[in-house]
């Protein structure tokens, strides 16, 4: 018997090695790549390293909890979705999210952003609609969005280091592109 090992979901798979390498390279280096896997507090539009953090912000993560718990997600839902989606409408809505998660962050908050939970919230949204038939709504996603968004808004009035709205938007754009992908 023949058994190989097969790299069966290219994005997914990429983008969790890079958290992983990007992570443990922060470590060793005491963070001294943290300003390049970060949108710091401010954006200041002469930096052209907070243009590139809009992206490369959800590459980052504060802790090994912080990553494994986000990668548990990715590894869980990303394949399934890039099987059904494909390589690179999964990567596009991957780097559509990091955006605007990015770009909406500097507009109105003064916090810092890293980590890639934006992203596993428009997986979770996201894999809901896998299943859908035309003109058809499924309970699961409304299960899903009254439980994971409703209780990130419930969370937004805690004090913590947590961005709730990350996790929203990161909701609300995988369920963009559920229903916009079922068009």
């Amino acid at each position: 018997m023949n058994i190989r090992l097969h790299y069966n979901a290219p994005v997914i798979l990429t983008f969790s090695l890079l958290c992983v390498i990007l992570f443990v390279v922060n470590a060793a280096t005491g963070g001294a790549i943290t300003p390049f896997v970060s949108l710091g507090g401010k954006f200041h539009f002469n930096n052209w390293i907070d243009y590139l953090t809009l992206f490369t912000h959800c590459l980052g993560h504060a802790s090994t909890e912080h990553l494994l718990g986000n990668l548990t997600f990715i590894l869980l839902l990303g394949p399934v979705l890039e099987e059904k989606y494909g390589w690179r409408s999964l990567l596009i809505m991957i780097l559509f999210t990091a955006l605007i998660t990015g770009l909406l962050n500097a507009l109105f908050f003064h916090d810092g952003l890293w980590g890639a939970s934006g992203i596993v919230f428009m997986l979770v949204m996201l894999i809901s609609f896998v299943n859908v038939q035309a003109g058809k709504i499924p309970i699961t996603f409304i299960l899903i969005l009254v439980l994971f968004i409703g209780r990130e808004v419930y969370d937004s009035f805690k004090e913590d280091n947590i961005s709730q709205f990350a996790h929203i938007i990161g909701g609300l754009l995988g369920s963009m592109f559920g229903f916009l992908g079922k068009r």
